[in-house]
């Protein structure tokens, strides 16, 4: 059984408030204690640092600490030690001295936001907490790395389809004069399938035994990051630029370690003379609603005089037709613990005001998500409150269709972390597609003093990198909120390029993963520890601004034998930034970044029927983006990503007037989530839900299952069902009584895996 969440505050007294212990729950997991003996440490790593909890192996903490096993979501290591931010409230230099006597590692110390990264054991956790002055210590989740990775050979396909080496040949430029600074994980730290000697000897790389004299060797003095995931992403980053801009001098920095790290990483970059700069990651918590620590580097940057290019990012889902990854709404309906999951409130005491995701004239407290065998599922919840000025703690929790809680986030929002977000992954280790719940809880009153009662405007992400989730409860816009949009973080700042993937081998469609826009700011961006003033008015910004060839050949990465490709945004964004060099190379005088940017968006050609939210101005046409800088004419991009239209919900009709002329109309029954119509289990059987509705909304209904008869049954049911065929059919009954004389009617069948193999055996 998972052990996910952890218990919140409880008052015995009304002034005096106590840290509950981490117990059993009846048919739900355990949960993570809130602080513990040093409040400052967050909800995970208090748990972490117990005894029981920090000899287990990793897997094991993973599945305690609702994190993912291993990529984005998982806690960042060093060797034995994880990567934990120390936020301080003044004095974080001089606090240095202390962290290294509590046994931490120091990694980054950063000024602007008061905050060390280190890497510490878990047994000195409480130590580092201890130091004075400590605000809060947090952990470092993996961040995503915008790649797929698939496999198959070596000059990428992208200088064909994007035209750069027609914009080479025509224009005589190579990059040469350019600097190409790129921040991924890691540059230097595999040697498998090959090495960096290689790439150099092979002509895939710069370096001294380059056979095409390109012998100025990457700069890899930024090549930080060692921990055990580090995969040279960032070597195939340089790979691409190398292809299409093989005269540009290349400079690497790692993007890992922490938030604050990375943003300074790119200003050392930017400081160091690079006149373009790319990375592909982005981090978790990285804000949804305003700019953060990264996107402000990337402004510094862009004040430099460096052209900015980062990975759109991998999460968009197409279901059905549409984009179900994200989920936003206005503000947070809730006010009734009616709403939340009688299972939830159930398990947890404290709970009692749930979001309602019912945009009509109904109330919902769950939402329904279905999730492939064998599939992480990664939830990025956020609320439009800024950093360090968070007064709502929202708190998100996953259940199984029975009801119990196995995945949970519940930080101290407002006096521990002062993020409004929460992020929690569940792995599906079932052997089957299981139907699980998100509710979102208001924690306010005992549950935190803190807190206020505030309905900010709340967004989840399902950052799943393309696949993983096969339906959602609310795939639509409705009613004000906003369903697809998934670009976010610094790739969604004003300032950089945000570059979505699209197949070498096609012109027609980007890749179904690549994320969507637009980004809706309504804060100033986090330029210190003071919370920033909210925006006159909401800032929408048109994401992304353009595509770029992706799976695209490299010497040695993704896979273990040739052809090698490298798959995903990641892949997209370096192949851009080559480009941009190319620009800088024509130019006769110093370009501004805007002047790159703009080439490139008023030069680049349509694809196919896509809008603007799916490929900003199209795909890169280097030949053109080139001759503009040569010879300006084209006019301005008139390419722009509005956020998607959300319907209002149509009032009630109106009561029927008592009339012997006008009968009263039937109401009309509808089954809105049910299970594929044949499910393949290992087992005799398996509980399924089913949610229906009615028009007009408000209705009873009456349900039958197989052959039993016709009985009242709530709008969303749970259900065993054995192995065979089955049907379930639905009736709604107005509130005069009326019953809808044509059920709505779902058949299926549960077959056995094993049964089924078994007559499909081949005979000899």
């Amino acid at each position: 059984m998972t052990r996910v969440g952890r218990l919140r505050r409880q008052a015995a007294l009304p002034i005096a408030v106590l840290t509950a212990s981490v117990v059993l729950m009846p048919g739900s997991a355990a949960g993570m204690a809130r602080g513990g003996a040093n409040s400052e440490l967050s909800a995970r790593l208090a748990e972490l640092a117990k005894p029981a909890v920090r000899s287990a192996p990793p897997a094991k903490q993973a599945a305690i600490l609702d994190a993912a096993p291993s990529g984005p979501g998982s806690l960042l290591r060093d060797g034995n030690r994880v990567l934990v931010d120390v936020r301080f409230d003044h004095g974080a230099v001089a606090g240095v001295d202390a962290l290294r006597d509590a046994g931490a590692k120091i990694l980054h110390v950063s000024v602007r936001y008061q905050t060390v990264t280190v890497a510490v054991a878990p047994s000195d956790l409480h130590d580092v907490a201890a130091v004075p002055r400590v605000d809060g210590v947090t952990e470092n989740l993996a961040p995503i790395v915008s790649a797929a990775c698939p496999a198959g050979d070596v000059v990428s396909e992208g200088d064909l389809q994007l035209k750069a080496a027609d914009a080479r040949s025509t224009y005589g430029v190579d990059g040469s004069g350019v600097t190409v600074g790129i921040l991924s994980d890691s540059f230097a730290k595999t040697t498998t399938p090959t090495s960096i000697a290689d790439n150099v000897a092979s002509g895939d790389l710069p370096g001294a035994a380059n056979p095409c004299g390109h012998t100025t060797p990457v700069d890899t003095t930024g090549d930080t990051y060692g921990g055990s995931d580090a995969s040279d992403e960032g070597r195939a980053m340089a790979q691409v630029v190398h292809d299409l801009a093989p005269g540009a001098e290349l400079a690497f920095a790692s993007a890992f370690v922490s938030v604050s790290s990375f943003a300074d990483n790119i200003r050392a970059l930017a400081s160091a003379g690079a006149q373009v700069i790319v990375d592909d990651i982005i981090y978790l918590d990285e804000p949804f609603f305003q700019e953060g620590p990264v996107a402000v580097a990337v402004n510094d940057a862009t004040a430099d005089g460096a052209a900015y290019f980062s990975a759109a990012g991998n999460n968009n889902l197409i279901v059905g037709g549409n984009n179900i990854s994200s989920w936003e709404t206005p503000q947070f309906r809730g006010g009734s613990s009616n709403i939340c999951p009688p299972s939830l409130v159930a398990t947890f005491s404290f709970v009692s005001d749930c979001l309602d995701f019912d945009p009509s004239h109904g109330t919902d407290g769950d939402f329904s998500i279905v999730v492939s065998n064998g599939a992480t599922l990664t939830v990025d919840l956020q609320w439009a409150q800024p950093w360090n000025g968070v007064t709502s703690d929202l708190d998100a929790y996953l259940l199984d269709s029975s009801g119990s809680v196995v995945a949970a986030s519940a930080s101290d929002n407002v006096g521990l972390t002062g993020k409004p977000v929460e992020i929690f992954s569940w792995d599906n280790t079932s052997g089957t597609s299981q139907t699980v719940s998100l509710a979102i809880d208001r924690c306010f009153g005992i549950c935190n003093p803190n807190a206020d009662v505030s309905s900010p405007r709340v967004k989840f992400a399902l950052l799943q990198n393309g696949s993983g989730v096969t339906s959602t409860e609310y795939p639509q816009s409705l009613g004000g909120d906003i369903v697809g949009p998934t670009v976010f973080g610094h790739s969604g700042a004003p300032n950089a390029m945000s570059v979505g993937a699209i197949r070498f081998n096609t012109s027609s469609a980007p890749e179904s993963f690549s994320s969507r826009g637009p980004v809706v700011h309504y804060f100033g961006a986090v330029s210190g520890t003071t919370p920033a003033p909210p925006l006159s008015a909401p800032q929408v910004i048109s994401k992304p601004d353009l595509v770029a060839t992706d799976c695209n050949v490299t010497n040695g990465f993704f896979g273990d034998f040739p052809p090698f490709r490298f798959c995903g945004t990641s892949a997209a964004a370096p192949h851009a930034a080559a480009i941009a060099a190319l620009e800088i190379d024509a130019a006769t005088s110093t370009l501004s970044p805007a002047t790159v940017k703009e080439a490139l968006r008023d030069t680049a050609d349509p694809v196919g029927g896509s809008d603007a939210c799916a490929v900003g101005a199209g795909i890169v046409n280097a030949l053109d983006a080139v001759g503009e800088i040569v010879s300006p004419g084209v006019g301005p991009s008139s390419a722009f990503c509005l956020p998607p239209p959300s319907p209002p919900i149509p009032e009630p009709p109106a009561p029927v007037q008592a009339s012997t002329a006008v009968p009263t109309a039937k109401p009309q029954t509808f089954i809105a989530l049910h299970p594929a119509r044949t499910i393949f289990i290992r087992k005799r059987g398996k509980r399924l839900v089913f949610r229906f509705r009615s028009d007009p909304a408000g209705a009873q209904f009456l349900c039958k299952f197989d052959q039993a008869p016709f009985r009242l049954c709530p709008k969303k049911v749970t259900r065993w069902f054995g192995l065979g065929r089955h049907v379930v059919q639905v009736k709604a009954r107005d509130a005069e009584g009326s019953v809808d004389p044509t059920p709505a009617v779902f058949r299926f069948r549960i077959v056995s895996v094993r049964l089924r193999s078994r007559h499909h055996r081949s005979h000899p």
